[in-house]
């Protein structure tokens, strides 16, 4: 198998599992295949597989698929591993319930930022992001945050980096990406307006590091006229849950 097909293969079993994450019920070999447009013969033989593994079970009386015990247990030591005994969890809990805004824990996936965990506001207007989303790490306001953590050497390292890859309209100026670094490092976050998403932003504040050094950044995201009128409250909340379930 060459690295093209094994790619597709690996991510068509992701795509299977982030279905079942989206719609929470068992699903047919019809419907997978006309989800993400495969093959029927193609899905069948990732959805066999995927039996024989152990990874999922078939009803033959329904003809459909559900993840099996062993899909659940495979991530049951991410929540303590990646969060610290459920402390960044409960975090997030309490600043939704003070703003009832998006709230975000994101964490550092090479040169991007990726949110790993989030709760989406109840208010009608509102702007959402996946689990696994990525943003840029120098351009987005989290991502940004997260850097904030590194230090000078790091971050001009990792600019080297971006800036090796990304195209030439989006090549980073070191010096005034540090100038924005630093206010973050001064005021403790980062207020971020109509980067990614016009009319939309987040105010991101960097955490004590976490197990296994990594670095988690908290985010409360929504339309920027709302952040900015509630600023203050938001601020206040995030901290106050820093100081209640992540103090040393």
């Amino acid at each position: 198998m060459d690295n093209d097909s094994t790619i597709k293969t690996a991510r068509r079993i992701f795509e299977v599992l982030e279905y079942f994450e989206e719609v929470q019920r068992p699903i047919s070999l019809k419907e997978i295949a006309h989800q993400y447009g495969y093959p029927t013969s193609s899905a069948s033989a990732l959805l066999k597989s995927m039996v024989i593994l152990g990874y999922l079970f078939y009803d033959s009386y329904n003809r459909t698929y559900m993840p099996t015990m062993r899909i659940a247990q495979m991530g049951g030591w991410l929540k303590s591993g990646l969060f610290g005994e459920s402390a960044i969890l409960a975090l997030v809990d309490y600043v939704f319930e003070q703003v009832d805004e998006l709230v975000s824990i994101s964490t550092q996936s090479d040169l991007y930022a990726q949110y790993i965990h989030r709760l989406q506001t109840t208010k009608r207007l509102r702007f959402d992001i996946r689990i696994g989303d990525i943003r840029p790490l120098a351009i987005s306001g989290v991502g940004r945050t997260m850097l904030s953590t590194h230090t000078d050497v790091e971050i001009e390292r990792l600019v080297r980096r971006i800036n090796a890859t990304c195209p030439a309209e989006e090549r980073v100026e070191l010096e005034l990406l540090m100038k924005i670094i630093n206010g973050i490092r001064r005021d403790g976050y980062m207020f971020s307006k109509h980067v990614i998403t016009q009319d939309a932003g987040v105010i991101a504040m960097p955490l004590p590091k976490r197990s296994f050094g990594r670095i988690l950044v908290l985010g409360v995201g929504g339309p920027v006229s709302r952040l900015e009128e509630n600023h203050d409250h938001i601020l206040a909340s995030m901290r106050a849950g820093i100081e209640r379930f992540l103090k040393d």
